[in-house]
C-alpha cells in the first residue's frame, strides 16, 4: 500500500514482492493484495516499487502482513552499499546475460575492450594476423561482425571500424560489459546474430574526481589514462577522459626480420555530459570523441619515407581518425513511474587510410543512427512493453587497390516486445521488428526468450531469432591484404559488393543451477546455441593463392555447447572453469569443412584470491588464468612449395596469464603482471617471410602467439 498525507490507504498493483536470494517472488494485485509460500529457509521479504521506497521486512512465521510504502521522493538519501560479484549471471532474466563489472575487468592489464574478456569464458580472444597484434573476439563460435557491439545499446563496433573498433574503447572507460548470448533484443536492430556485447561506460556523477592510471609493458608499450570529473551543480556533471598509448621499440623476437608487435601511437580523447533531474523525471547523457591512431608493421628495417611502395623492405602504415558523438535522453513519468520514454541518437565519421606493401586499403564511413524508445505496461507490473521507431544511415567509400566502391545504406524499423516476468516461474521477452532498408529490402526479424524456474535456484532458458545483416568484406577482412593472395568478387548481382545480404536463424537452450557446498556458494551451467545461415558471403581462402569470396552455396552452421562450474572453494578463493566445444562448418569451394584456425575443443580456468581489505582499503589481490586450446585446422597450403606448408592441423597449446595487485590504499594501488607465462610461440608465423613480394608470403594463417612471453606493471590512482 501507499501511505499519503491524508492518511488513506491506496492499494500498489504490480509491486515486486519477493524472499532476499531465492527464486520464489510474486506481483502484488490489482488491490495491493499479494500471498506467497513461506519457507523457514528465507526470513527477509523485499517490497519494491518503482518510485517507491524498498523496504526488506523480516518475517519469522506465515502470518498477515500490512505494510506501507513510501514514496522515494519524500524521503532523505539512502545509501546502501553491497560487494558486488565480479562476474554476475541472472537467473530471473528471459535473456542469457552475463555481466562483467569493472573488479573484474581489473583482473588483467585490460588496456582496451578487446581485451576485456581474458579472465571471462562468455567470449574467445583469439589472434587475428602476425603483424598488427589485434585479437579478434568470437562468441558461440562466430566473430565480432556477428555480434551487435554497443556502447549503452547504441550501436558502436561495426562498419569500417570492424577490424579495429575494440581497440578504441580503453579499458578504464568502462564501467561494466553486459554479454547477452543468442538472438538480442529487437529493440536494438536486427543485426545481432549470435549475441550483443553492451558497454556501459563510466558516469560523470559516480566516477572520482580524479582517475590516473599508467602501464608500461616489456615489449615497448607505454599507456596512460586519465579521468577528471567535475559536479557542476546538483544536475549537471561532465567528465574529460583522456588516453593515449605508444610503442617505439622495435621488437623481433622469433627473428624473423618482422615486427612482432606494430610500432603505434594512440591519442584518445572523450568529453562526456551527464544530467540527471529525478524529481522531473528526466535523465540525459552527451557524449563527444576524438581518436587518432597510428600503426606500422612490417619489416623490422622498414622507413615509411624511403620505403613505402617500393621493394626495399615491405611495410604497412595503417592511420585511423574518428570523430563521433551520442546523446541518450530519458524520461520516466513522475506520477506513473512504471511508464516512459527514451531517444538515442549518434553521428560517427571514421577515416581510415592504410596500405599493405603494394596493396592500398582506404575507408570513409558516415554514420548516423537514431532510436525512439516508449515503456509501460498492460495492466500491471507483469506485463510490460516496449515500442518504438528506428532510423539509420551508413555511407561508405572505400578505395581497394585503385578500384572504388561506393554505396549509401538507408534503414528505418519499428518495433514492439512484450515482457511477462513472474520471479517464482515463468518470465519471457517476445518481440518483432519490421525494417525497409535500400538494399536488405523489406524484412521481418522476430525474437524469443523464454526463462522458466523448475525448483529452487535453478532456471532452463531458450531462445530464437532471425539476423541480417550487411557483410563489410573489405573492412571485416583487412588482414588478407597482408599477404600475396589475389582478392577474387564472385558475386551473383547482390546489392552489396556484388553479393546478397547474410541471413541467419540462432536458437538454443541453457540451464544454470545455484548451489551452496561447504557454506560457500557456487554455480552450474550448460548451454547450447547452433546458427544456421540461409546465405552468407563466404571467405575461401582454402587456395593459398587466392582469397575468394562468394554468396553461400550449400550450408553454413555454428554449433556451440559450453559447460561452467564456479565456486568459491576456500575462504575468498574462486574457482572459475568452462568447457566449451564448437563445430563450425561452412561448404568452401572444395568442400564442407570446418571453420580454419577454429579450435573444437577449448578449456578455461581461473582462480582468483583477494585478502580482507583493511580499515583504509589495503589489501593483496591475486589472478590465474588458464586457457588450453585444442587443434586448429588451417586452410590448405598444398599448393605451396614443401617449404611452406603447414600440414593439414596445428597442435593445441595453453596460455597461462598472471596479475598481483597490490592496494596500499583506497587511492593507489600497484599491479605486475604476465601473460603467456610459458612463453609458447608459434613457429613460422610469416610465411615467406624471407621474400615478402614473392608468391608464397602470407601472414594470415595465425593460431597462437607471436610475441612469447610478455610482462607489464601499473599503477592506480583515484582522488
Amino acid at each position: 500500500m501507499e501511505a499519503n498525507t491524508e492518511n488513506k490507504h491506496i492499494g500498489l498493483a504490480g509491486a515486486n514482492v519477493y524472499w532476499q536470494d531465492s527464486p520464489i517472488g510474486t506481483i502484488t494485485k490489482g488491490n495491493g493484495t499479494f500471498s506467497i509460500p513461506y519457507s523457514e529457509e528465507y526470513n527477509k521479504l523485499i517490497i519494491s516499487y518503482v518510485g517507491f521506497q524498498s523496504d526488506t521486512l523480516t518475517v519469522d512465521e506465515p502470518k498477515m502482513i500490512h505494510h506501507w510504502l513510501q514514496p522515494s521522493n519524500q524521503l532523505d538519501e539512502v545509501v546502501v552499499e553491497q560487494e558486488r560479484e565480479a562476474v554476475q549471471k541472472t537467473i530471473f532474466s528471459a535473456q542469457n546475460v552475463v555481466t562483467i563489472n569493472s573488479a573484474e575487468l581489473l583482473k588483467a592489464a585490460c588496456c582496451n575492450l578487446s581485451e576485456s574478456f581474458e579472465t571471462n569464458p562468455a567470449i574467445d580472444v583469439n589472434f587475428n594476423d602476425a603483424l598488427t597484434g589485434t585479437k579478434q573476439i568470437q562468441m558461440l563460435g562466430l566473430t565480432s561482425p556477428y555480434l551487435l557491439i554497443t556502447q549503452e545499446n547504441i550501436p558502436m563496433v561495426r562498419g569500417a571500424s570492424q577490424a579495429f573498433g575494440l581497440t578504441f574503447t580503453p579499458g578504464t572507460w568502462v564501467e561494466s560489459i553486459q554479454i547477452t548470448k543468442g538472438a538480442g533484443s529487437v529493440v536494438n536492430g536486427y543485426e545481432s546474430i549470435s549475441g550483443q556485447i553492451n558497454t556501459e561506460l563510466q558516469k560523470p556523477f559516480a566516477d572520482v574526481p580524479v582517475f590516473v592510471n599508467g602501464y608500461a609493458n616489456l615489449n615497448g608499450r607505454l599507456e596512460l589514462n586519465t579521468h577528471l570529473n567535475t559536479k557542476l551543480s546538483d544536475k549537471w556533471s561532465t567528465g574529460l577522459y583522456l588516453h593515449g598509448n605508444r610503442r617505439d621499440i622495435e621488437v623481433d623476437n622469433n627473428d624473423d626480420g618482422f615486427l612482432d608487435t606494430p610500432l603505434a601511437n594512440q591519442i584518445n580523447v572523450m568529453n562526456r555530459w551527464q544530467y540527471q533531474n529525478p524529481e522531473k523525471g528526466w535523465v540525459s547523457f552527451f557524449n563527444v570523441r576524438f581518436l587518432n591512431d597510428e600503426k606500422q608493421v612490417g619489416e623490422t628495417d622498414f622507413d615509411p619515407d624511403t620505403d613505402r611502395f617500393t621493394t626495399n623492405a615491405w611495410g604497412s602504415e595503417i592511420d585511423t581518425r574518428r570523430f563521433d558523438g551520442s546523446l541518450k535522453l530519458g524520461y520516466v513519468f513522475p506520477e506513473l513511474p512504471f511508464q516512459s520514454f527514451g531517444f538515442q541518437a549518434s553521428y560517427s565519421n571514421h577515416a581510415q587510410d592504410s596500405y599493405y606493401g603494394f596493396n592500398t586499403y582506404d575507408i570513409d564511413h558516415e554514420s548516423i543512427y537514431s532510436n525512439l524508445i516508449f515503456n509501460s505496461i498492460l495492466g500491471n507490473t507483469k506485463h510490460q512493453f516496449k515500442t518504438g521507431l528506428t532510423a539509420a544511415y551508413d555511407g561508405y567509400d572505400e578505395l581497394v587497390n585503385g578500384q572504388t566502391f561506393s554505396r549509401s545504406d538507408r534503414s528505418a524499423g519499428a518495433f514492439f516486445e512484450y515482457s511477462y516476468t513472474n520471479l517464482e516461474k515463468l518470465s519471457l521477452t517476445a518481440g518483432l521488428r519490421f525494417d525497409t532498408h535500400n538494399r536488405l529490402g523489406n524484412f521481418f526479424t522476430p525474437r524469443l526468450h523464454v526463462r522458466y524456474t523448475p525448483w529452487e535456484k535453478g532456471s532452463l532458458r531458450g531462445s530464437f531469432g532471425l539476423g541480417r545483416r550487411a557483410a563489410n568484406i573489405f573492412a571485416e577482412n583487412q588482414r588478407m591484404f597482408a599477404s600475396a593472395r589475389t582478392i577474387q568478387l564472385d558475386g551473383n548481382g547482390g546489392n552489396i559488393y556484388g553479393f546478397d545480404a547474410e541471413k541467419a536463424v540462432n536458437f538454443g537452450f541453457g540451464f544454470i543451477q545455484r548451489f551452496s557446498l561447504f557454506e560457500r556458494s557456487g554455480d552450474f551451467s550448460i548451454d547450447f546455441y547452433r546458427t544456421d545461415f540461409e546465405n552468407q558471403v563466404v571467405v575461401d581462402w582454402e587456395n593459398p593463392r587466392e582469397v575468394r569470396f562468394s554468396n553461400l552455396d550449400g550450408k553454413s552452421f555454428a554449433n556451440s555447447l559450453q559447460v561452467e562450474f564456479n565456486h568459491e572453494i576456500l575462504p575468498k578463493v574462486e574457482l572459475r572453469t568452462a568447457y566449451k566445444y564448437y563445430d563450425v562448418k561452412t561448404d568452401f569451394q572444395t568442400g564442407l569443412f570446418q571453420k580454419p584456425l577454429q579450435a573444437e575443443h577449448r578449456f578455461f580456468a581461473n582462480l582468483g584470491y583477494n585478502t580482507s581489505p583493511k580499515e583504509n582499503g589495503s589489501q593483496w589481490r591475486f589472478d590465474y588464468t588458464l586457457n588450453i586450446l585444442g587443434e586448429q585446422r588451417l586452410p590448405n597450403t598444398d599448393a605451396n612449395p614443401v617449404d611452406f606448408q603447414l600440414g593439414d592441423f596445428a597442435d593445441g597449446y595453453s596460455l597461462m596469464n598472471a596479475q598481483v595487485t597490490k592496494v596500499f590504499s583506497n587511492k593507489f594501488e600497484v599491479y605486475i603482471g604476465g601473460e603467456n607465462l610459458t612463453n609458447f610461440r608459434q613457429p613460422n608465423p610469416v610465411l615467406g617471410a624471407n621474400d615478402p613480394f614473392g608468391t608464397n608470403f602470407d601472414t594470415t594463417i595465425v593460431y597462437a602467439p607471436i610475441f612469447g612471453r610478455m610482462l607489464y606493471m601499473g599503477f592506480r590512482f583515484k582522488s
